[in-house]
């Protein structure tokens, strides 16, 4: 992504809430504050389609469906195509399966198809309990799979602040690099279940095209100030 974008255009949020009413409260709040808006599993499940329309209805920001799809590759494929029809910019899909899922991301058009590595819940004891050898670190599996899916035709990764400069050096800067695990360091999340987690400046200034940012935003007292205050971070990483 250009660094010449408006820095809030590298914000993305999370619309991690149950419902469409909470959603359209945090929309309404943020929608000149932010540049995307995450619709993740529990409220497209809750809401389904509709969700993306509220959001739309209240708000000129792209957005983000972040299913993480994981199936044959007919499955995800028609998926993908449904998802295209949805308005849509970003979608997710699993990278665990390799190449015959990933290139499903190259039959669908206006849809920008983002492979997640590894979650930045994990870090090298979850891997290893999953079977991954003990000499593996979850840095080589993130750029093996960021690799694949950029050989595949995806137009990015998801991963974490942690390996944003080894898959900028190997898959290229046109390559989107999307980070969540973010976590302003005047924020306070608790009982955080991420592992692997970087501050909105050191996650751009590795290279980060976007991050997605949740819980910092959305359980502060202010979730418009605590979204300014991430967007004047990512501005003053852009221009130090």
């Amino acid at each position: 992504m250009p660094t010449t974008a408006n820095p809030k255009d590298r914000l993305i949020f999370a619309l991690d809430v149950p419902d469409k009413n909470e959603a359209q409260r945090l929309v309404k709040l943020l929608h000149t504050s932010v540049g995307c808006f995450k619709v993740g599993l529990e409220l497209f499940v809750r809401e389904g389609p509709d969700i993306l329309k509220l959001i739309k209805d209240h708000s000129s920001a792209e957005i983000f469906l972040d299913l993480k799809l994981h199936d044959i590759p007919a499955t995800v494929r028609g998926a993908l195509r449904s998802a295209a029809t949805l308005g849509v910019k970003y979608i997710t899909l699993h990278a665990t399966e390799g190449e015959a899922i990933l290139e499903t991301a190259k039959e669908v058009e206006g849809l920008e198809v983002l492979a997640v590595t590894v979650l930045t819940s994990m870090g090298e004891t979850q891997l290893h309990d999953l079977g991954f050898a003990q000499n593996l670190k979850v840095s080589d599996v993130v750029l093996d799979r960021a690799l694949r899916a950029r050989q595949s035709g995806c137009a990015g990764i998801i991963c974490s602040g942690e390996e944003i400069t080894q898959v900028k050096q190997k898959c290229g800067e046109e390559f989107k690099v999307v980070v969540p695990g973010i976590r302003p360091s005047w924020s306070q999340v608790v009982a955080d279940d991420q592992n692997r987690i970087a501050t909105p400046a050191k996650a751009i200034a590795a290279g980060a095209d976007l991050i997605v940012v949740g819980r910092p935003i959305r359980d502060s007292a202010d979730p418009l100030e605590a979204a300014r205050k991430i967007v004047v971070e990512i501005e003053e990483s852009i221009n130090p």
